[in-house]
């Protein structure tokens, strides 16, 4: 990228590594719980015995599950920004990263409604502002991806190949 270029055209690596952290992070609070058996996350809205019992899967192999899901994501964005994930073919890596992005939007929505709306749930305003700051990062880690692998053949109103 040259100095000419604005800067929405840049591609950015950082976000992607923030958001990898947050997966990480996700992923072992989700393993802490997966340990006791406990739905929920550390430091969030509390999980009842009740619900905790009508949950259609056990605690422990749910909370597995979304550490392993949490692993998996931060390997996917971390292929935005590697080399190795420069050989993930664009038309495979955009739609996967659109079906996370609906995933990430979803729970970091949530958290910012309830968190500094309220809706019952029981996130925090620190909540909320944490799910909208990692929907903004996944969303610029998405478009930082997009440009850097982009087609530069109408860049800058050229006429192609």
């Amino acid at each position: 990228m040259t100095h000419s270029e604005p800067r929405r055209r840049r591609a950015r690596r950082w976000p992607a590594y923030a958001v990898a952290g947050s997966f990480l992070g996700y992923a072992a609070g989700k393993a802490a719980f997966a340990t006791q058996a406990r739905l929920g996350f550390p430091g969030g809205p509390p999980v009842s015995p009740a619900e905790a019992a009508g949950y259609f899967l056990d605690p422990a192999a749910a909370q597995w599950l979304a550490a392993a899901s949490g692993v998996a994501a931060a390997g996917v964005v971390l292929l935005t920004v590697l080399p190795l994930g420069r050989r993930v073919p664009r038309r495979l890596m955009l739609p996967v990263l659109a079906v996370m992005a609906l995933a990430v939007g979803g729970g970091g929505g949530i958290m910012a409604v309830d968190g500094l709306i309220g809706i019952g749930v029981g996130w925090g305003w620190h909540h909320g502002l944490l799910g909208l700051a990692v929907t903004g990062l996944f969303l610029e880690t998405i478009r930082s991806y997009a440009v850097s692998t982009g087609r530069r053949r109408f860049v800058d109103g050229g006429a192609g190949p």
